[in-house]
């Protein structure tokens, strides 16, 4: 009797540890759902804010060690903050006259390109139309002795004209139009969200400090203030190091593109090595990006000819040396992540919150392998990202 009251008893008690487990793992993936809910939906509230943090954790050192020679956080954020923005300006003011002009050049370009496809569909079409007389014309002499002097042919039937191919024409004439509204569109907000970042990122560095202070000490959550400290500094030291010395690549290979493209007589050449720098933020599809747009710049100046290739060849031939020896051997085997992950990553952040989501899905990548690495969470996630051949 004992036995089987002991035997009842345990199988209750797996029985609801089952139930406990399943509710726990439940409610796990309704977080989860949340955050990616709450992630989508309240995206114009949410980038700014992130943009604001990641920035924020690139300048607090230095605002850091402008307090200790006496400079007050104020003025040094001010300053700071100045000297970000005052060479992104200068670079805006150089490229908006080129800006400009490619962006009135979309509907032509859409229209030249839909001519283009015409010209190239009628050669094919009058090829393929030779073709069927000749075999047409070799059938006639097969049947020269059984007809009389070709009176009695058959008629040629009509050429057809292809529905798909108009359909194709007017998709993209309207696709360059359609760009371009969409990026007009896209600006006012876009400038709003800056304001609004530069404002927050200038108070934070301000007032930051003193609230995680006061959030480490004061708040019963934080169970492990040294660890938590250690924790942030460590994230804020190792992201400033990644997204400096990220930039200074970038910027390193968009001044030389630029530079080798002016040499070589490309026009607007400050522009494509800007959209090529900011582009290698996003690792691969950024290339790849580059590599189309300069394809299309090089075929607008020099027409389709072998020469248009030269501007993506250039290219090319630059982001191999980066990617393959330069990257490397900069950052190390500390920030190695797994190029799928990276792709699946920047396709959810590209859904989420579109081009914005796509820029800044690295450096968000990038800080959650910091969190689990340190503080020892999650290791077989950890592993999953930093997955090697």
């Amino acid at each position: 009797m004992e036995k089987n009251t002991n035997n009842t008893l345990k199988s209750k008690e797996v029985n609801t540890e089952l139930k406990v487990n399943t509710a726990a793992k439940s409610l796990q993936w309704l977080l989860v759902f949340a955050i990616f809910y709450t992630l989508y939906f309240a995206q114009s509230l949410v980038i700014p804010i992130v943009f604001t943090a990641l920035t924020a954790l690139l300048l607090s050192p230095l605002v850091a060690l402008l307090k200790k020679v006496h400079i007050p956080r104020s003025i040094s954020a001010v300053l700071l903050l100045t000297m970000l923005v005052a060479p992104f300006t200068f670079l805006g003011a150089q490229l908006a006259e080129p800006a400009q002009k490619w962006a009135q050049l979309i509907p032509k370009l859409s229209v030249e390109l839909s001519e283009q496809i015409d010209s190239m569909s009628e050669a094919y079409s009058q090829q393929e139309a030779l073709a069927k007389k000749q075999v047409e014309a070799a059938k006639q002499e097969e049947k020269s002795g059984f007809s009389f002097f070709g009176w009695f042919d058959d008629e040629e039937p009509e050429p057809v004209q292809n529905p798909e191919q108009s359909a194709v024409k007017e998709h993209i004439k309207q696709g360059g139009i359609e760009m371009l509204l969409s990026v007009l569109g896209a600006t006012p907000t876009f400038i709003g969200q800056l304001l609004a970042s530069l404002i927050l990122i200038l108070f934070l560095l301000i007032f930051g400090p003193s609230l995680f202070n006061v959030f480490i000490q004061d708040f019963p959550i934080v169970k492990d203030k040294k660890r938590t400290v250690f924790l942030v500094t460590k994230i804020q030291q190792t992201l400033s190091q990644y997204i400096v010395t990220i930039s200074i690549i970038n910027s390193a290979l968009g001044l030389s593109t630029a530079a080798i493209l002016h040499l070589l007589g490309v026009q607007d050449a400050l522009l494509w090595g800007s959209i090529v720098a900011l582009l290698n933020f996003v690792p691969y599809v950024g290339s790849l990006i580059s590599l189309i747009i300069l394809c299309l710049a090089g075929t607008v100046q020099f027409g389709f000819e072998l020469i248009a290739l030269m501007p993506s060849g250039v290219f090319l031939i630059l982001n191999i040396i980066e990617s393959q020896f330069i990257t490397p051997a900069v950052l190390g085997r500390n920030m190695q992540v797994n190029p799928l992950v990276i792709i699946l990553w920047l396709l959810m952040f590209g859904w989420l919150w579109g081009i914005l989501g796509i820029l800044l899905a690295v450096p968000i990548l990038v800080c959650i392998k910091l969190a689990f690495s340190q503080l020892g969470i999650l290791p077989h996630w950890l592993k999953l990202i930093e997955a090697k051949d």
